[in-house]
């Protein structure tokens, strides 16, 4: 069955990276957004046709931070509801390969480097900071 069997929207399948800057410091990309309200998020976007997950990402890297980035390994993934679309987004570990490039957008009007705590007490998003903490193990331990 679909997802439309069910009354949702078909599945949106996106990708984005945990960017570290260049420089070797553990800090990482975050943009801040006003597309859906004013947000702090990680760089991701929706897959295109023919592209793999992997491509998706390191494409909505430089689109979203203006800078060129290889993936060193996998991250996670996150998932919810985009209005009545389940949508999945897969995040990479990512190392910029030089400074970024930034310019603001109509999409995207921010660009940040922090390092991962702060990252994570900025984005907006409860599963992108869940994650962030999770990789840099900032997780309270229980």
């Amino acid at each position: 069955m679909s997802g439309g069997e069910h009354g949702l929207a078909p599945l949106i399948l996106a990708a984005g990276g945990i960017v570290t800057a260049a420089d070797g410091s553990d800090r990482i990309a975050v943009i801040y957004r006003e597309l859906y309200g004013p947000e702090w998020a990680l760089p991701k976007g929706k897959q295109e046709p023919g592209e793999s997950l992997e491509q998706t990402a390191v494409r909505e890297v430089a689109e979203e931070t203006g800078c060129s980035a290889r993936i060193t390994g996998f991250a996670g993934a996150t998932s919810y509801l985009h209005g009545r679309a389940p949508k999945v987004v897969v995040f990479w570990t990512m190392r910029a390969n030089g400074p970024a490039a930034f310019a603001a957008g109509a999409e995207v009007r921010g660009l940040a480097w922090l390092p991962p705590a702060a990252a994570a007490e900025r984005l907006t998003h409860v599963e992108e900071a869940r994650l962030v903490r999770r990789l840099y193990g900032l997780e309270p331990r229980p």
